[in-house]
């Protein structure tokens, strides 16, 4: 059986294709750099990071984007020949968006990927649709502000793949009957008929995915009679906020990838909108329909037959720096790090930049939590001159909401601190350790659930920093529309010259389950 979800951590608003035996799926991710994350599989069970194909400012520039702006809701598509990704990025969130929408294409998924494409600016969760007949349409939704009205509906026009651009008459799709948000939608031709598949009701716990059908491609379209897809009806469901998905045909049938949230005892989300696999079927009257029956998304779906079981090797959690390797999963903050980044014999260094708060230019790295018992430790060196020099392990959510743990000098002291932010508000819990000069410190967080303790030391033993601090300022529930989910990383700070070095020499991270 496949187990849900997939791809844990955040990952929001899957998009899947199918390229031979090999299934890809695009994930959203927002703020953080390079964008897009492409997994693989085989078996649709076992998946691993692939690559991040927006790795070049000339294709993608966050700089200054909005916390939970960038890129959001990738859409992949195969016409049998090119590979084809359309993303937005998100440079203002309102009142009046500014979502501008491009297409790259390669004619295979490790590329080289074309220069981008400048598609529209009408709205976000663009897709593209590759019809029978070889024409390829553009479906947008409309981001209207005006006369009250917060969404205008799905629109559709056609893109010219030899001029690079669309063209024809921009023409409205589809609206909700109900009013209801429509917005990342996928196209398809199954045997003649179009169907519509659209997320509708928001990405919070009325999240859903539903089904549309027409015989023509411009409509009139017939509304399903029931929700393909949901968890708004039962709060105790293990996998919530089910929705925005995408199909894909393998020699079993059709599968559906989506997104959902895992929620911990304490009712809160750490993980951000995870990716989930569904098996769906035919019923009699044309509509698709869960295996097994019913609405709500299953933990445990079967394999689809006649794909052999493809197992990815683990990469290890405990991460040596000093091989010059950074770990695929890292990711840096709206931009590449650049010169302000070196890896070699001593370590990753990095170099003070940019406090937590900055939209600009950051100096940190940092991985998505997965599990709601985490071990996070790193080792470093780094030598502050006053308190403006500042770098060691952060816990993040945006700019807004942290935890950070970090090595400074205070009073001529040196000295680990703990630093916490909610909502832009700063808080110092207090205690310190103090520690040794010209030698690698141990930072550690341990979150348990809701819980989180900091320890730090040099040499044997580490001691608690502070006291318990709260974990769920780094979730949905908490953070005000927010789009991402929880990152362990490292940073460094120098708010004086930005020139202070920080000398990363060993992360590791040790997940010990619990949902």
């Amino acid at each position: 059986m496949i187990e849900n979800p997939v791809i844990r951590g955040f990952n929001p608003d899957p998009s899947i294709i199918r390229v031979g035996d090999d299934y890809y799926i695009a994930a959203s991710t927002f703020e953080w750099w390079p964008g897009v994350s492409i997994y693989h599989s085989r078996d649709l069970k076992h998946w691993r990071l692939h690559s991040r194909p927006l790795a070049d400012e000339a294709l993608l520039d966050l700089r200054a984007v909005p916390d939970g702006g960038g890129v959001w809701a990738p859409d992949l598509s195969y016409d049998g020949k090119r590979i084809y990704l359309v993303y937005t990025n998100v440079r203002e969130r309102g009142p009046m968006m500014a979502t501008d929408n491009y297409l790259i294409t390669a004619e295979s998924i490790d590329g080289p990927w074309s220069r981008p494409v400048y598609l529209n600016s009408i709205g976000f969760d663009p897709s593209l649709f590759h019809d029978r007949d070889g024409r390829k349409w553009l479906i947008s939704l409309d981001n209207h502000y005006g006369e009250n009205r917060r969404f205008n509906g799905l629109y559709i026009q056609e893109y010219d793949p030899a001029a690079k651009r669309l063209t024809g008459e921009l023409r409205p799709l589809y609206s909700s009957p109900s009013g209801e948000l429509v917005e990342g939608s996928h196209l398809y031709n199954f045997g003649g008929v179009y169907y519509l598949l659209k997320a509708q009701g928001g990405t919070g716990v009325r999240h859903s995915a539903q089904l549309s059908r027409a015989g023509s491609l411009f409509g009139p379209w017939e509304d399903c009679p029931f929700i393909l897809l949901h968890s708004r009806d039962n709060p105790d469901l293990p996998l919530q906020k089910a929705g925005h998905a995408d199909l894909v045909e393998t020699p079993d049938g059709l599968y559906m990838v989506h997104l959902a949230a895992r929620y911990s005892s304490s009712g809160h989300c750490f993980f951000g909108r995870e990716v989930c696999v569904q098996k769906v079927e035919w019923d009699d009257g044309g509509w698709l329909r869960l295996w097994g029956g019913g609405e709500n998304p299953r933990v445990f779906v079967p394999e689809p037959k006649g794909l052999s079981e493809f197992v990815f090797p683990e990469e290890s959690a405990d991460c040596d720096l000093t091989a010059g390797a950074l770990p695929s999963c890292f990711q840096s903050l709206r931009r590449p790090l650049g010169p302000d980044m070196e890896l070699g014999a001593g370590g990753l260094r990095l170099r003070g930049r940019d406090g937590l708060n900055s939209l600009f230019d950051q100096s940190l790295l940092a991985r998505r939590l997965d599990s709601a018992r985490v071990g996070f430790t790193v080792r470093l060196s780094f030598e502050p001159d006053c308190e403006k020099h500042l770098a060691g392990l952060v816990l993040f959510y945006d700019t807004c909401h942290w935890h950070y743990l970090y090595v400074t000098r205070s009073g001529g002291v040196k000295q680990v601190r703990a630093l916490s932010c909610d909502n832009k508000r700063l808080s110092y819990p207090s205690g310190f350790v103090a520690v040794p000069e010209n030698a690698d410190i141990e930072l550690r967080a341990e979150i348990d659930g809701a819980r989180l303790r900091f320890y730090a030391g040099a040499g044997a033993g580490l001691t608690p920093v502070c006291g318990e601090l709260d974990m769920t300022i780094l979730t949905d529930e908490h953070v005000f529309l927010g789009f991402t989910g929880a990152m362990a990383g490292i940073c460094c700070q120098d708010l004086l010259y930005k020139e202070k070095w920080a000398e990363f020499r060993r992360v590791t991270y040790s997940a010990y389950g619990g949902e």
